[in-house]
């Protein structure tokens, strides 16, 4: 584990943008093209800005992606398949792009992912860490033992919280119930592991995953067990962990 700590959110997403790049030009190098898996979200906006700068040969880049929503139309401003279009994959000649499409017929949607990401392994993972310590969208107690690569789940009450304070949703109510997520197997088996992770709200939950041995009530835990495993915090995020744990 490396631990990365910026002043601001911007300059976080900008290092990690860094990192991210040169682990994709390695595997471009070593493989004639990079496999890489986006997260979504608030905590992300800094990445993005920076990433799409970095000069990559994107037409030897596929990205996968990790959760949405179950029933959400892609038009709605909570879809990530909305997000990514209109952040990154709009804006930068990228080879492929496989989505998580909560519509329609969810089971054969997963199967068809699931054959996609199965065919060779993920070079480059960024992985953001909720509120409540969720990574994707699973919520503790998160299921640790399945080796599906997509599931299905039930949104905790924090989770939901946490998107109405991001303002993707009007009220709790709003948020659909269920979503489909990358499972934390799947999430492990990438090569390189990139966590971003800014702002305040962030706070506790790096706490916990920093004070906790690897438990699924803190499913962040899972990602200090990667051989390759870098967290980006800022000053607000890094505030409640303690110097022993900043040298880790």
């Amino acid at each position: 584990m490396n631990i990365h700590i910026s002043d601001t959110p911007e300059q976080l997403g900008a290092a990690a943008a860094v990192q991210a790049a040169d682990a994709i030009r390695r595997a471009i190098t070593a493989n004639g093209k990079a496999r890489i898996v986006l997260s979504t979200g608030a905590s992300q906006f800094g990445f993005f800005q920076a990433f799409i700068k970095e000069q990559l040969e994107w037409d030897k880049i596929e990205m996968f992606h990790l959760d949405e929503y179950v029933a959400l139309p892609e038009s709605h401003i909570a879809s990530f398949r909305k997000y990514l279009k209109e952040r990154f994959a709009d804006l930068i000649p990228l080879g492929r792009a496989y989505y998580v499409n909560g519509e329609g017929d969810v089971a054969a949607n997963i199967a068809a992912l699931t054959e996609e990401i199965r065919k060779q392994p993920i070079d480059v993972a960024l992985i953001g860490i909720g509120e409540n310590s969720h990574i994707a969208f699973n919520d503790p107690p998160a299921n640790f033992d399945t080796k599906e690569a997509y599931m299905v789940v039930d949104l905790d009450e924090a989770c939901k919280r946490q998107q109405v304070g991001e303002g993707w949703f009007a009220t709790v109510d709003d948020v659909p119930k269920q979503a489909i997520t990358m499972t934390v197997h799947q999430i492990m088996q990438a090569k390189t592991i990139i966590s971003c992770v800014p702002h305040k709200v962030k706070a506790n939950a790096i706490k916990q995953t920093m004070d906790n041995d690897v438990t699924n009530t803190v499913p962040s835990t899972m990602l200090k067990t990667h051989a390759d495993w870098t967290l980006y915090l800022d000053r607000e995020s890094a505030s409640m962990i303690d110097a022993a744990a900043l040298k880790a």
